[in-house]
């Protein structure tokens, strides 16, 4: 019998994943175990979902040919680019499927955690739309670096909330996020950004984001004439455009699975994000996954130039895909990922963002043979980033 890395009926992906959550939020969350499968399924959510993405989102995103930096890597590489849909990145496929969701189960509140805004943005952006009433939750830290699209989220009418406890960034900001959500579980529900926390939430973000390479194989067939690539590409933090980039190739064997996280100033510098490199089996947020914590389970303050690869832990389902060796995990650093986004802008006129140049930053890692064909999801757009490549520029050598 083939070997299957879907997640299981009792919501684990191997030994990770699960539901750990208080008592407070147990009828909440049975609620939605219950009933976010036929939902997703039924014909009027699909119909719904499926005409927002086409004719709202801009879907489907190009699958582009980079053909100067294929040359420069000795492959066939192609930028998925979710860099291109409205708000400028994937994580509005995840914002608008929750909505949805959210308003068929009667809910008329919405919270979100962000970290470097995109997901902050894309829940606002759709409960501007539905006519929501939305608070996000953000880091202090995160506030002040990702200022652009802190005023995009308050321009379409979110409560932005920083949060000022701990590290004041995404960890604490989805620690606040969660109290929230216990003191008003009836009425609220909290859309989450990445593929993480309790069960059905992982497997919930990943079959939103499907839509990524559900695309990637149509586009793969019009383009090289098959529907799956040799490798696939992408950066993780918590995990949703890895985990929408690799969705219906879980199981395809000839592809192989490439994922980049955030080294910081190195995986052994103790100033990091890299929790596949250094992690250790640990429940946080909800799930038993991958955490970066010490001796007596405490954890540990990540770090990383990129907000939204800035936490301590990652989805199940890459933790299981690093344990058992399905992926490839690749640590890189801070300026490993400065000087890819200046390559990637400077060679075919993309600016990425910071989490995107984490994926590039794997490439110069990479063998390929000239036939291979590679497929690398740029996640978002770099407007976001721009004041920390113009204050790196001068450090970087492209």
């Amino acid at each position: 019998m083939m070997k299957s890395y879907q997640v299981s009926k009792d919501g684990f992906y191997g030994e990770f994943g699960g539901a750990y959550v208080p008592e407070s939020l147990s009828c909440a969350m049975n609620g939605l175990r219950t009933a976010y499968l036929e939902i997703l399924e039924s014909d009027d959510f699909r119909k719904e979902y499926h005409a927002l993405l086409k004719d709202y989102v801009g879907r489907p995103s190009p699958l582009y040919h980079a053909e100067r930096m294929s040359r420069k890597y000795g492959c066939r590489l192609y930028l998925k680019r979710e860099d291109l849909n409205h708000t400028g990145a994937h994580k509005i496929n995840n914002a608008i499927g929750q909505l949805l969701l959210a308003r068929r189960l009667g809910k008329k509140r919405i919270i979100a955690e962000t970290g470097a805004g995109q997901h902050g943005v894309a829940v606002a952006t759709v409960c501007a739309l539905m006519d929501m009433p939305c608070r996000i939750y953000m880091g202090a830290i995160d506030v002040e670096r990702q200022r652009v699209n802190v005023e995009r989220m308050r321009m379409l009418g979110a409560e932005v909330c920083p949060v000022c406890s701990g590290g004041s960034a995404l960890t604490e900001a989805v620690d606040v996020a969660i109290a929230d959500w216990c003191e008003h579980p009836d009425d609220t529900f909290y859309v989450i950004g990445s593929a993480v926390g309790p069960h059905p939430y992982p497997d919930m973000v990943a079959r939103l984001q499907s839509v990524i390479s559900k695309e990637i194989k149509e586009q793969l067939m019009e383009h090289e004439g098959r529907d799956y690539p040799d490798y696939l590409m992408a950066c993780v933090g918590g995990g949703s455009n890895a985990a929408g980039t690799i969705y219906h190739y879980l199981d395809d064997t000839r592809v192989k699975i490439v994922l980049g996280e955030a080294g910081g100033h190195g995986a052994e510098s103790g100033e990091t994000a890299a929790t596949m490199s250094c992690g250790t089996p640990g429940i946080i947020h909800g799930s038993r996954t991958l955490v970066m914590q010490d001796d007596k389970g405490h954890v540990m303050e990540p770090y990383s130039i990129s907000a939204g690869l800035d936490y301590p832990g990652v989805g199940p389902l890459h933790a299981h895909l690093s344990q058992t060796r399905r992926a490839e995990i690749i640590s890189v650093n801070d300026d490993e990922a400065l000087r890819a986004a200046f390559e990637l802008t400077r060679m075919e006129g993309i600016i990425p963002a910071l989490e995107s140049s984490h994926a590039l930053a794997m490439l110069p890692k990479m063998k390929f043979r000239p036939d291979d064909v590679v497929v690398l999801t740029v996640s978002g757009r770099g407007d976001k980033d721009i004041e920390t490549y113009l204050a790196k520029r001068n450090e970087i050598e492209v």
